[in-house]
């Protein structure tokens, strides 16, 4: 069996990482028999896959699907072909979003965003918002503040009125929440006058920051705060596996385009469009693809429990299965 490098990284913090040799019929196998009559190490299942279609299909208004939620992260999926029916502002978390599909316009006190997929913005702790999307879906991160960025923008928000064709300010609520925006955890709810709480970018000096991956293989680090990271991976092709294990984080991987196969220590399974799988923090894993594959990486020092319904779980680990994936 090959010999591989295994990456040990700390993701949370500055510290260096350790390379490490390994065989890797043996870091994939299970443990060898335990020659004790007493249970010296406990089962675990293998990575469950959370799937949402990354294209539309029409359903009536429903709030975001949770996804994975501790209380360090919550992470969203929602679809929309209408206006949000209220202003939102939240009062422990930066709010991350990421725009898959369709297009949305983002209306906020700091001025406005034109969604377009692949884009990326940060709401800061406070700031009221709304969303019209027109047949798009798009992800939610909510983690305490502050957040910040870790390149520069693209783009920032700016000052449109009105804020999307044939807009008027109506009659609209303004919900203020605490524990990460999840349901049942409003504050506050009250009328708002809408042009009045969205020409308050007027006195605002600060502008949202609309980031993007960069294209290039490998990580690009788009935002961090303690215990918290998040970036895009581009991978191509290639010959050579090398497997990646985090000592500090939970890390859930979004995938955006291309497929690949996720060969861990707790199963192998294939990954397309839409799908998202967690990786505890501690297990080693690689990435095979046959074609280019772009992906979100998250990563929470606290452990991050997926609520969402399972759509598949990966296969245990083989030669006979690897070999497949070589060949």
């Amino acid at each position: 069996m090959a010999t591989v490098t295994e990456v040990v990284a700390v993701v949370c913090s500055d510290e260096p990482s350790r390379l490490v040799e390994r065989d890797e019929h043996l870091l994939l196998s299970p443990p060898h028999p335990n020659p004790f009559p007493v249970k010296l190490w406990r089962d675990h299942e293998p990575l469950s896959v959370v799937h949402f279609p990354q294209e539309y299909a029409a359903v009536p208004f429903a709030p975001p699907r949770g996804i994975y939620e501790s209380a360090q992260l919550r992470v969203e999926w929602q679809t929309m072909d209408n206006r949000q029916p209220f202003y939102h502002r939240n009062c422990d978390v930066d709010e991350i979003s990421y725009q898959i599909a369709g297009d949305r316009t983002l209306m906020t006190e700091l001025g406005v965003v034109e969604h377009r997929p692949g884009e990326f913005s940060r709401l800061p702790r406070g700031v009221a918002h709304d969303n019209y999307g027109r047949q798009e879906s798009h992800l939610l991160f909510y983690t305490p503040a502050p957040v910040r960025e870790e390149r520069n923008p693209v783009r920032r928000s700016e000052v449109v009125f009105p804020v999307f064709p044939g807009w008027q300010p109506g009659k609209v609520n303004e919900a203020v929440t605490q524990c990460m925006g999840s349901p049942g955890h409003d504050i506050s709810v009250a009328p708002v006058d809408e042009l009045r709480l969205l020409e308050q970018v007027h006195a605002e000096k600060e502008r949202l920051q609309v980031l993007t991956g960069t294209g290039e293989l490998g990580m690009t680090w788009l935002y961090r705060s303690a215990g918290f990271r998040l970036g895009t991976v581009r991978l191509e092709p290639s010959g050579q596996r090398v497997y990646r294990r985090t000592l500090d984080a939970d890390e859930v991987q979004y995938q955006i385009s291309g497929r690949r196969t996720l060969v861990s220590q707790r199963g192998i399974v294939e990954l397309g469009p839409g799908d998202f799988v967690r990786i505890p923090l501690g297990i080693a894993y690689t990435s095979v693809c046959s074609e280019e594959s772009e992906h979100i990486a998250v990563f929470s020092d606290r452990e991050l429990p997926q609520i969402a319904e399972t759509s598949r779980a990966a296969e245990p680990y083989t030669p006979e299965l690897l070999a497949a994936l070589q060949a």
